[in-house]
This record gives C-alpha cells, sequence and structure tokens, in this order.
C-alpha cells in the first residue's frame, strides 16, 4: 500500500512486474562502489533487495546520493529489473535516493553479523540490536508463541482479562519483592497474577486468561533468570489438576503449532529445527526414582536441580510434565492430594531441560487454607481478603503459567534468557 515513503515492501516485490517503477524504504544494509557501478543493499523488516546504479545509464546526482554509511534510513525509488544472478533474482534500478535522517554517530556494532559483538554491548543498544535478523527471528518466533498461546484460549473458551501490576501485599508469601511508594502507602510490583485470577473464576467467569508482567526481586545472576518476565496464564473453574494438564498439552500443541507455521524461515535463519513433541506424563515420586538409577543426589522433598531437568528430558523425552510434587515444597495455596496430603496436585511442564511452565489445583477451602499457611509459618491475617474470597462460594479450580521468555529461550535454542526479552531487565539493566 503506497502512502509518502514507500508502496511496496521487499518482500512484495518478486510480485512486482518487469521494468514497474516502486519506492521502497529502510536501512542501508550493505554498499559497494567498484567506480562506474555502486551496488547498495536495502533492507526493511522483510527482507533486502539489490539496488544498482551505473555510470552512463544512472543520473549522477543518483549515484552521488548512494554513497551512503551503513543503516543509513532511506527511501528510494527506482524500477524493477529482472537479474538472475542477484539474490531474488531481480534489483531496483534508482532514480531517486534520499537520506531521510543522517547517522550523526558511528554505529556501536556491526548489524551484518560479520564481526560479532557481545551481548551487553548489544543490549545497551537494543534499538540497533533489533535490525540483526537473528534478533529479529527471536522476537518473530516469539511473537508466534503469543499467537498460539491466544488460539488456544480462544478456541478453549477463555476470556482475557487483565490484572494489576501493583499490589498492596505479597500475592505469594515470601520477601521477593519490589516496594515502591504508591502516594501515603507503601506497596508492591505484582509477582504473580495468581490472586486476581483466582478472584475472576471465583467470580463466575469459569475460564480466564492473561497475559502480564511479573516482578521478582531475586538477587540472581544466571543465563535463566528475570527480574521482569512475561507469564501466560490460564484459570479454569469446576476442574482439577487433571483438567488444567489436558488444557497445558493442548496450550504446548497449539504453540508449536504457530512457530512451526508461521516462523518457519525464522528458525531457520537462527539454524533450529525441532519437531512436535508428545508431552509425557511422570510423577515427581516415579522421576526422582529414576534420576536416583542414574547417579542423581535428590531425595524426596527436593526440588529438581537444573542438571536433574536435564536428566529428565533425556530420560523422558523433550517435553514431559512432572506431577504430584510434595506438598511442603509447592506454594502454600495447592491442593494436597486426597489420596496423599504428602504430594500435592501439583506439576510442571519441562522443556528441552528447563522448566518452562508451573500450575496446580488450588486450595479452595478456607480452613484447609488457613492450615496450609499456619504450617508454612504465614499468618492468616495477613491473607484475610484472599481467604475471605472463598468464605462466599469457591469453586474447584485449578491452573498454570507459561513463561515467554523461557518457551522462547528454547525454541530457538538462545543460550541466555535475556536474548529472548527486548528490554531485559536483571539486576544490573534498567535501560534501555
Amino acid at each position: 500500500m503506497r502512502n509518502e515513503y514507500r508502496s511496496h515492501y521487499v518482500s512484495e516485490l518478486a510480485s512486482v512486474p518487469e521494468g514497474s517503477e516502486v519506492e521502497v524504504a529502510g536501512w542501508v544494509h550493505e554498499t559497494r562502489n567498484i567506480g562506474k557501478i555502486i551496488f547498495l543493499l536495502l533492507r526493511d523488516h522483510s527482507g533486502i533487495v539489490q539496488v544498482t546504479a551505473k555510470e552512463g545509464t544512472s543520473d549522477p546526482q543518483v549515484m552521488k546520493a548512494m554513497d551512503l554509511p551503513k543503516e543509513s534510513v532511506v527511501t528510494i525509488r527506482g524500477r524493477i529489473k529482472k537479474n538472475p544472478q542477484v539474490r531474488n533474482g531481480f534489483e531496483l534500478l534508482p532514480v531517486r535516493v534520499i537520506d531521510l535522517n543522517p547517522l550523526e554517530r558511528s554505529m556501536p556494532f556491526e548489524v551484518t553479523g560479520k564481526v560479532p559483538a557481545e551481548l551487553d554491548v548489544r543490549l545497551n543498544y537494543r534499538y540497533v540490536d533489533l535490525r540483526r535478523k537473528e534478533t529479529t527471528a527471536i522476537f518473530n518466533i516469539q511473537s508466534a508463541v503469543l499467537h498460539g498461546f491466544r488460539n488456544f484460549a480462544a478456541k478453549n473458551g477463555f476470556q482475557e482479562i487483565r490484572p494489576p501490576s501493583i499490589v498492596e501485599a505479597a500475592t505469594e508469601g515470601g520477601a521477593d519483592l519490589f516496594q515502591i511508594g504508591y502516594f501515603e502507602k507503601k506497596a508492591y510490583l505484582a509477582q504473580s497474577p495468581q490472586i486476581y485470577k483466582q478472584l475472576a473464576v471465583i467470580g463466575g467467569m469459569d475460564r480466564v486468561f492473561m497475559t502480564v508482567p511479573v516482578f521478582r526481586a531475586e538477587k540472581h545472576n544466571t543465563i535463566f533468570h528475570l527480574n521482569e518476565s512475561t507469564q501466560m496464564d490460564i484459570e479454569m473453574g469446576f476442574a482439577d489438576h487433571n483438567d488444567a494438564i489436558a488444557m497445558l498439552k493442548k496450550a504446548f500443541s497449539s504453540i508449536l503449532d504457530a512457530v512451526l507455521k508461521e516462523s518457519a524461515a525464522d528458525l531457520e535463519t537462527l539454524g533450529v529445527e525441532f519437531q512436535k513433541s508428545r508431552v509425557k506424563d511422570v510423577t515427581y515420586k516415579k522421576a526422582i526414582s529414576k534420576l536416583a538409577a542414574n547417579g542423581s543426589k535428590i531425595e524426596f522433598g527436593q526440588d529438581f536441580s537444573r542438571d536433574d531437568e536435564t536428566m529428565l528430558t533425556r530420560l523422558y523425552g523433550d517435553a514431559i510434565i512432572v506431577k504430584e510434587y510434595p506438598t511442603s515444597i509447592r506454594a502454600f495455596y495447592s491442593m494436597p492430594n486426597s489420596g496423599d496430603p504428602e504430594v500435592s496436585n501439583s506439576y510442571d511442564l519441562i522443556y528441552k531441560g528447563l522448566e518452562i511452565s508451573s500450575g496446580a489445583q488450588r486450595i479452595h477451602k478456607p480452613s484447609l487454607l488457613i492450615g496450609a499457611l499456619e504450617k508454612r509459618g504465614l499468618d492468616p491475617k495477613e491473607f484475610e481478603f484472599y481467604i475471605n474470597a472463598f468464605r462466599m462460594g469457591a469453586p474447584p479450580h485449578a491452573g498454570w503459567s507459561l513463561g515467554l521468555e523461557r518457551i522462547t529461550m528454547k525454541l530457538t535454542g538462545s543460550t541466555n534468557i535475556r536474548e529472548c526479552a527486548m528490554f531485559p531487565r536483571d539486576r544490573e539493566r534498567l535501560t534501555p
């Protein structure tokens, strides 16, 4: 669609008849001046096209205007000419070149990737790093993940809600909260939307989903953690953990379908191949028994280490749901199993050696909830608002959350989760 700066994206030019005049806009990816011929590669978000000017056939002013540094932002008008020797099978013969905003500073690193740059340097200039085809591919895939999640939610009758990110007190207990000033009060950034999706179900919405930021003030410095991350959550009423696990499998399948359908070229750019994985189920007790038989030191009541999660993938396959974790190591609101209260109706999805999702059936009876809080040394009075909600007709319910950056990390083959957050927040980074 023509506007002031372009008539076509690069990806649309293949269908334009030879000799047609078009206008494209983007960035100068590469230039090469060999005297009587100047080559310029123009890049937009959809691809790259070669622009070729020759002495004797091109306007000298146009050739002069093509003498631009890399990453200059330009609009170019030209005629389509078939040329089987260049990329795409055609080139653009320019009739007008306009530098829309002359560069005032040199680029902090080579966008083409010919000279590798450190991750921290790229994150310092993320707005430039996003021009790299590899970085673009990561966020194209992440967009497909979100599409897959929302498609799943729409097909299965979930209603989207938007909970707040500012809370009066810890929603899950614990002290890893960011405190903020809220007028004359103390407040915190939410570490989880848990309470709000439960309240929505108690309010009769029955099935809800959300995509929200969460904040954890944990002082870690790892390749797997962020202090602000994005969760894709569901909660469903009149359901137990088995119902929620079935929905988790559907969501995971929908996400993989979307990535394979929408982002095949991006996976190729990153050199990543994967096939849809059948999700296997195993109980926590069976999982630790098998881990122990293969050399792990894990014992009942301990959570999996990173090495354990990697080993579980090797033993069971790329995608595994571990269920019935010990009640003592799960969130206080996880429902104890009716047949064995030592374990809870909780579960995690581990994909390619990394936990990407966690969930449970929730305690919906006030007396059980008070007992669970007291066992963990928490004062039920501090959770009175939460408990009161269950005194007013709360149905059985269950849900889970999927970590957007974590699943993106595994689908893209990234080695650091900061690659998968557009503007990551970790212990040191607050800009850009």
